[in-house]
């Protein structure tokens, strides 16, 4: 790719992940994306893209990307028995992004779409593909599997996801520019914390099935045409 064009797309990468984070995925205007990008032309989204999905896309596939080798090496060690160490594996690199302005902006978007992991159906989205955080999700589900029927184990990393994510946006939010205090508590503390209570979100007990309710109450006919209750 000439280098021209990759500094286009590098430009529009960062300027689509800011407002897609500042003023969410959908009200985000194409046109304001390429004005901070710095480029003249409506299309440039388009042309390097193909649309704005596929500049989310890229957005995503960017942050995911930059995990990957920390969650790679973190997969020899990691079995089912431990479900804390699988969360733990999961949050920290994820956490890392709050170090960085892309970092943050990438965080707040991944909250947006927490719906969309495709747990509970087993339909990973497709930036998640041969990936080492898939490998890690699919850890943490044979982990919730042990103790919980499939549905229940599949909602609760479902869930998982959810919290973590929303939890990363908020602090993303409150993370201030270089040379302010940061926010409490430290960020290693802020992890640790929450790795501790995403593991005993997952290893609650399952809730106790409760009785079946009794039978609708029906209204019979009699033979005269009156009701027998």
């Amino acid at each position: 790719m000439p280098k021209d064009a990759r500094a286009t797309r590098d430009a529009l990468i960062h300027a689509g992940a800011h407002l897609f984070a500042a003023h969410g995925i959908d009200a985000t205007r194409t046109r304001d994306i390429v004005a901070l990008a710095g480029q003249a032309n409506d299309s440039a989204v388009t042309y390097h893209f193909g649309s704005r999905d596929g500049l989310l896309g890229a957005i995503l596939r960017a942050g995911v990307t930059r995990m990957e080798p920390a969650r790679a090496a973190t997969l020899p060690a990691l079995h089912p028995g431990d479900p804390h160490a699988i969360v733990d594996a999961i949050v920290r690199p994820t956490a890392d992004e709050l170090r960085t302005p892309h970092g943050r902006d990438f965080l707040r978007i991944t909250a947006q779409l927490a719906g969309r992991a495709g747990v509970r159906d087993h339909r990973p989205p497709p930036v998640l593909h041969d990936t080492a955080l898939q490998q890690q999700l699919h850890l943490l589900e044979t982990a919730c599997r042990a103790t919980l029927p499939e549905p229940l184990a599949l909602e609760r990393v479902s869930l998982f996801i959810a919290f973590l994510t929303a939890a990363l946006a908020d602090r993303a939010t409150r993370t201030h520019p270089p040379g302010t205090p940061p926010p409490a508590p430290d960020h290693d503390t802020f992890t640790t914390d929450l790795t501790a209570m995403l593991t005993a979100a997952l290893q609650a007990p399952a809730p106790t099935r409760l009785p079946n309710p009794p039978p609708p109450h029906t209204v019979k006919t009699s033979p005269r045409g009156g009701a027998v209750r």
